[in-house]
């Protein structure tokens, strides 16, 4: 297992934390990978405390399993899984914009700085649609990450954020394995970030809703073809050719 980069001495948790989360999201570390912590820190040289606890970190999101007889594991989502994240975010963003609409019309103040921070999520919705367009996950996988946490900032409540994102991260962990080397990855990415933005922007209910309803319905959509075993995910049988529908348009919005 490669190091992805040199991992310095301040925040040392974090870095090893946000290193193999990396590895993770770029399908280096596939789901089932088992390693303990002295692999880790002879991979990092660094000493086994900070690895310890960045394992344990990881674990607490849901991304590794921890045995206290074979060490960590990273874990193995199923499409069960991914249909849960899907309902439980798509619940929690209705709630979101059913709060946001109750308000009062912001201030002129309030305005403001809304309109700048919109600044930045519209930069993040332009580079995730394009990555997405273009089919790049590396790419995609930052952007889309950041766009949704910025935008979700903008609620107000880093509970719910901090909730989505950990939902976005396992989803995304979930939907590498099966999008890397997939020749119509372009095809099954949802890219309708700048859409949302202009909903967002322009306080739009009604268009805003439809762009989620879109995001949400991709994404089950494409949980419904994984499901039939399209495309397949690494050591799972293919699907029969017959049982393919080509003509299916879905998404997924991981």
């Amino acid at each position: 297992m490669r190091a992805s980069g040199a991992v310095t001495r301040s925040t040392l948790r974090q870095q090893i934390a946000d290193a193999l989360r990396d590895e993770v999201l770029a399908g280096r570390l596939q789901p089932g990978r088992e390693f303990t912590v002295k692999q880790i820190a002879e991979q990092y040289g660094v000493s086994a405390t900070p690895v310890r606890e960045a394992l344990f970190d990881l674990s607490a999101q849901g991304l590794l399993e921890s045995d206290q007889h074979r060490g960590f594991r990273v874990y193995q989502f199923t499409v069960a899984d991914y249909r849960a994240m899907v309902e439980a975010r798509t619940l929690v963003m209705d709630g979101v914009i059913r709060d946001v609409f109750r308000e009062q019309p912001p201030s002129p103040a309030q305005q403001l700085k809304r309109r700048d921070s919109l600044v930045s999520v519209r930069r993040r919705a332009e580079e995730a649609a394009r990555a997405a367009r273009g089919g790049d996950l590396d790419i995609l996988i930052g952007y889309d990450l950041r766009f949704w946490r910025e935008l979700g900032a903008l609620a107000g409540n880093t509970y719910i954020s901090d909730f989505l994102h950990r939902l976005r991260v396992q989803a995304w962990v979930f939907a590498v394995p099966y999008l890397r080397g997939d020749a119509d990855v372009r095809d099954w990415l949802w890219h309708g970030h700048a859409d949302l933005v202009a909903a967002v922007t322009l306080r739009d209910r009604d268009a805003l809703r439809v762009v989620v309803d879109d995001y949400n319905g991709h994404a089950l959509s494409w949980a419904d073809r994984l499901a039939a075993g399209d495309p397949a995910h690494p050591g799972h049988a293919p699907q029969p050719p017959e049982a393919a529908d080509p003509a299916d348009p879905a998404r997924p919005g991981a």
